[in-house]
């Protein structure tokens, strides 16, 4: 796949998922609304104050009587916990974000109650379309995890994979970046990139091919890791990039988007459902992406 616009293309019209948006009085989020129904990507639950989200509909021009679309009235309190409930009981498929704090969602997500908790893990999984290159790469986890043990590196790759794989990446190739290629006893990076590609290879991460550790450089450009000799299945060729560090992941993905003109889509996984969290400044088109990683992790 080499355009974000594929992903967007190969959702399943027949039987749409449904999307519960939290707080969705946002200009941002209510034009991606509009943009999803055109293209009859998904039926959407549309949570929050109702006059609030009346009001802006009619000023991006969003139907609102359109089938597909149902506001469901609730406080700011409140819109967090109400969307969650509707994919905790089966009428949404998909959580996404509106005009509200991700402190709030991830609550409403991880209660006990009513959430959507499933593993120890979440983590974010982003897909970048980069001019240039001949395909899409992912890269995590660059919103949850600070400072990711070994045991949470596995679950992020879990996490990572079974996005790829429900998107259409068979057996994905999984690159745990450190800044060398080689193992050295002083750098934890490379220790723990070693050690996840064995638990690969001993079958405790299945459904993709890992190796490490890998420079940034010899994960994503074949010349560069012909020039260090590297034998490896992944080398070169990674389908996914993970990271040892929150500051590693958010240098990367910013650069990316202001220094490679990349765009991405960005879902977080590990819960019972997707969770589609965008930045409030991404545009309408950023989050249909988004939505349609969401919507295709979401398929069985």
């Amino acid at each position: 796949m080499k355009k974000l616009d594929e992903l967007v293309d190969q959702i399943d019209r027949r039987s749409l998922k449904t999307v519960s948006v939290a707080q969705a009085a946002d200009d941002e989020v209510l034009k991606a609304v509009k943009m999803a129904r055109a293209s009859n990507l998904a039926d959407f639950f549309l949570v929050g104050d109702q006059t609030e989200i009346e009001n802006k509909s009619k000023a991006v021009g969003l139907d609102l009587s359109q089938e597909g679309i149902e506001v469901i009235h609730a406080s700011e309190k409140d819109s967090a916990q109400v969307a969650v409930k509707a994919v905790h009981s089966g009428e949404a498929h998909v959580v996404m974000k509106g005009h509200i704090d991700t402190k709030s969602l991830l609550k409403a997500v991880l209660d006990k109650e009513y959430g959507l908790r499933k593993g120890s893990v979440l983590s974010h999984v982003a897909l970048f379309e980069i001019p240039g290159r001949d395909k899409l790469i992912y890269l995590t986890d660059a919103a949850m995890n600070i400072a990711p043990s070994l045991e949470e590196k596995a679950q992020i790759i879990n996490n990572a994979v079974e996005v790829a794989t429900r998107a259409g990446w068979k057996n994905p190739k999984v690159a745990p970046l450190a800044a060398v290629e080689v193992v050295n006893p002083s750098m934890t990076a490379t220790q723990d990139a070693a050690m996840l590609t064995q638990m690969n290879r001993r079958g405790q991460l299945k459904g993709c091919i890992v190796d490490g550790p890998l420079a940034f450089d010899n994960a994503v450009d074949p010349k560069a890791a012909e020039q260090k000799g590297i034998v490896s299945e992944v080398a070169g060729q990674a389908d996914i990039l993970v990271v040892p560090s929150i500051e590693v992941a958010n240098a990367l993905y910013k650069s990316f988007i202001y220094f490679a003109n990349g765009k991405v889509a960005g879902v977080i996984s590990g819960a019972k459902a997707p969770i589609v969290l965008t930045s409030r400044a991404d545009d309408a088109q950023s989050k249909i992406y988004s939505l349609a990683l969401a919507l295709r992790a979401s398929q069985q």
